[in-house]
């Protein structure tokens, strides 16, 4: 029994007599023990995933899950007067990503093991991740978001292993020491995220805030994640980061290899390289240099390589496709430098085309050109994002290369994203439909025969209240606030940027308060929540947090709004928070300019749950679309094709003057920004700032959807309650969520690119 297994860690203690603190930790070690003795995945030909970020969250549950010890372990607890959700918060979550490129890889992780496939995942160990968010004068500030155990602290899963490597800097070189994380596979094996750090590295340099030395690479290097890349230092920091990260990975695999007795030049044969996004393209040359050190000659090495790394795009952003001017490679990475060069002028042998250049004109190495050129692999991360990639912004390597590329819509585990968080709702679908659903997620279509059922629907409508319930309890012993549960939550949770334009649900917040200012009351008071992090040097995003923030408190202020409205930023958004809000949701918020979100997994994950899509025609949400009909989902705003028609024509086809102040609808919210209540509670300089972005620039083009954005979300709004016809949404949208497990992507993965099994 668990309950037996348990209390022989707990010095002879019980389970009712033991601190939560005791008990994480009994359970940290029984969970780490039960792992290792699961199986490991093997196979004649394995996937290394390299990406710089892994957004793991807390893995007790999950692992628990994977283990088929979760209900035991909940129960055991129970009996004792304990909470396991509350022993889950004792443990630190891992601070190792950001946003959705970060949580995909975790997920897919989990996957490759689920579907026991040999896939182990390779990064690096930031000590302070990204930074901890906090919130003060209407402001987002950062702080280091110290995860690693400290003396005095919990546990975490990452493990010191015996695994080291040399990597050469210009000056010198540093020493590598490899942590690993067992990546649990759902009723099965076991794989490794491995993740590499240095021993000398010194937390003590970060003295104020997030601000370092960051000339000092022994040192600084695994501190954060993305460093402030503000200046050169920071820039060419990323560079020795990025570097460091594929070398070891390059290094591991040639390790790995030979400790299977394969010769170096069957490296195809047996392994392959997904890139995740541009951060890891480095190791295309990286592993060329290797072989060469080997005696393999320039040819048979490229040859080799381009037959071993597959590149997944995620951004349509030009700006987000890494660009490194050629000078910092020479300072921080010289050896690789004649490498890119010979890749560059064999590329400029065969075509003209200087768009197709891995070195431009400028200097400036494009590290997609690369990992397109030399990879066997291109793909786009759901439908329209391909589309887009072949036949606009990567339309010149299509041409060339159409049998390289590819789509591999995304996924999120259900095993976290349903099971784990929403475990009323699971056991909601498997008393309708039986347990199947958990191995083959397609099987939830056999809720469909449900949606008619005014009994199921009621239970569907409770499940969501419940879940709503908890939500308000963690907000209050979070943070302090109480919401009204009867409210309808519309939810924004993502990546601060202006193209998923938080700052056009900012318009509607306005609009919202000044229809009740008006007279014009709700039937049901309507709560917005956000979560998210804004990069510490992209000021227009930390300037939209200012907004929120304060119209957060304007509206919480105003007797006369408050009963109808209520805006709140959660600070530091993260997993845990997610696990929360997701399940909670009414109206999931999917507002992107259309062609700009690569496909997003929020929205995966909130259909999942049983939210309705309000969103735009973009990434993942078209098709989402196409699965759940017109009727179950809310779409508004303009095309992608009308969208690229505009940016292809530049300011004389779109400008925010054609709205401002031309429609006087438009003119008023954008003027609440300045108005003197907002400058009286705000920074006349962020509010300003905004203002005159939002009104001259508007690069992302929130004015031109802002009216049919409000239009949709009242039709919204107004639809909700309707409870029945609600709940069969609701319905509909879970039975559909089947595609998007990420089962199914890495499924379609192995089939088509990497061949593992």
């Amino acid at each position: 029994m668990i309950k037996n297994e348990l209390e022989k860690r707990l010095n002879g203690k019980s389970l009712s007599e033991a601190e939560n603190g005791e008990i994480y930790a009994a359970l940290l070690e029984l969970t780490k023990e039960k792992l290792a003795a699961a199986p490991r995945i093997a196979g004649d030909r394995k996937l290394y995933y390299v990406s710089a970020e892994f957004l793991v969250g807390k893995l007790l549950s999950n692992n628990l899950i994977n283990l088929g010890l979760f209900d035991e372990v909940r129960e055991a607890l129970e009996d004792a007067g304990k909470s396991l959700s509350e022993i889950e918060e004792i443990e630190p979550e891992p601070s190792l990503g950001n946003g959705g490129l970060g949580r995909l890889a975790a997920c897919y992780l989990d996957s490759a093991a689920t579907l026991d496939l040999p896939a182990d995942g390779v990064g690096l160990l930031y000590h302070f991740g990204l930074f901890r968010q906090s919130f003060w004068d209407h402001k987002q500030y950062e702080k280091p978001d110290r995860w690693l155990p400290a003396e005095s602290g919990p546990e975490c899963w990452a493990e010191k292993t015996d695994v080291s490597f040399t990597v050469p800097f210009l000056g010198g070189a540093v020493k590598s020491v490899m942590y690993d994380v067992t990546v649990s596979g759902y009723e099965g094996g076991t794989n490794r995220l491995h993740l590499f750090d240095l021993e000398t590295v010194d937390e003590s340099l970060v003295k104020d805030g997030i601000d370092f030395d960051k000339t000092d690479i022994a040192k600084n290097l695994t501190l954060f994640l993305y460093p402030d890349d503000s200046d050169d230092n920071g820039r060419l920091l990323r560079v020795y980061q990025q570097y460091f990260m594929v070398s070891n990975a390059a290094q591991l695999i040639i390790k790995e290899l030979a400790g299977k007795g394969y010769a170096l030049r069957d490296l195809h044969k047996h392994a392959v390289v997904q890139i995740n996004d541009t951060h890891p393209s480095m190791i295309i040359p990286e592993l060329i240099r290797l072989m060469l050190k080997d005696g393999i000659h320039m040819d048979e090495a490229i040859s080799l390589v381009s037959k071993t790394c597959a590149y997944t795009n995620h951004t349509i952003l030009a700006e987000a496709l890494e660009k490194w001017p050629l000078h910092y490679l020479e300072k921080a990475v010289p050896e690789l430098v004649p490498i890119i060069k010979e890749l560059d002028r064999r590329v400029r042998a065969k075509f003209d085309d200087e768009k197709l250049a891995i070195i431009d004109e400028h200097n400036l190495v494009h590290m997609a050109n690369m990992d397109i050129h030399y990879g066997f692999s291109v793909n786009g991360v759901a439908a329209l994002h391909t589309d887009i990639l072949k036949e606009a912004e990567l339309k010149c390597f299509a041409e060339v290369y159409p049998e390289k590329f590819n789509n591999k819509t995304n996924g999120v585990t259900f095993r976290r994203w349903l099971m784990h968080c929403d475990p009323e709702l699971s056991a909601f679908i498997t008393r309708k439909i039986g347990d199947g659903w958990k191995k083959n997620a397609d099987e939830l279509e056999k809720l469909l025969a449900f949606k008619d059922d005014p009994e199921a629907l009621e239970e569907l409508l409770k499940i969501k209240g419940q879940k709503k319930e908890q939500l308000c309890q963690y907000m209050k012993e979070r943070a302090g606030v109480e919401l009204d549960p009867e409210s309808i939550f519309d939810i924004q949770i993502k990546r601060l940027h202006e193209y998923k334009r938080q700052q056009m649900n900012a318009l509607y917040i306005i609009w919202k308060y000044k229809q009740i200012k008006a007279g014009h009351k709700p039937a049901r008071k309507l709560t917005l929540l956000f979560g998210a992090k804004a990069a510490p040097a992209y000021i227009i995003a930390k300037d939209i947090i200012h907004l929120i923030l304060c119209l957060s408190d304007l509206i919480a202020n105003d007797p006369e709004v408050s009963p109808w409205l209520e805006v709140r930023m959660v600070e530091n958004y993260n997993v845990t928070w997610a696990e929360k809000l997701i399940p909670a949701c009414d109206i999931s918020e999917q507002i992107s300019l259309a062609s700009k979100e690569a496909s997003g997994t929020g929205n995966m994950k909130f259909m999942l749950n049983g939210a309705v899509t309000l969103g735009t025609e973009d990434g993942a949400n078209v098709e989402i679309h196409e699965l759940v009909g017109d009727e179950n989902i809310c779409i508004f705003g303009k095309s992608s094709e009308e969208v690229l028609e505009l940016y292809k024509e530049g300011e004389g086809r779109y400008s925010p003057a054609a709205y401002y102040p031309c429609d006087p609808e438009i003119e008023e919210l954008l003027d609440f920004i300045i108005s003197p209540a907002l400058m009286r509670m705000g920074d006349p300089e962020n509010l300003g700032r905004l203002y005159r972005d939002m009104s001259r620039k508007d690069w992302f083009m929130a004015l031109l959807d802002t009216k049919e954005y409000i239009a949709a979300k009242e039709r919204l709004l107004s639809e909700y309650e309707d409870r029945q016809a609600w709940a069969k949404k609701m319905l509909v949208n879970v039975a559909k969520a089947g595609f998007f497990s990420s089962d199914r992507a890495i499924a379609q993965y192995n089939e088509d690119v990497w061949h593992l099994k």
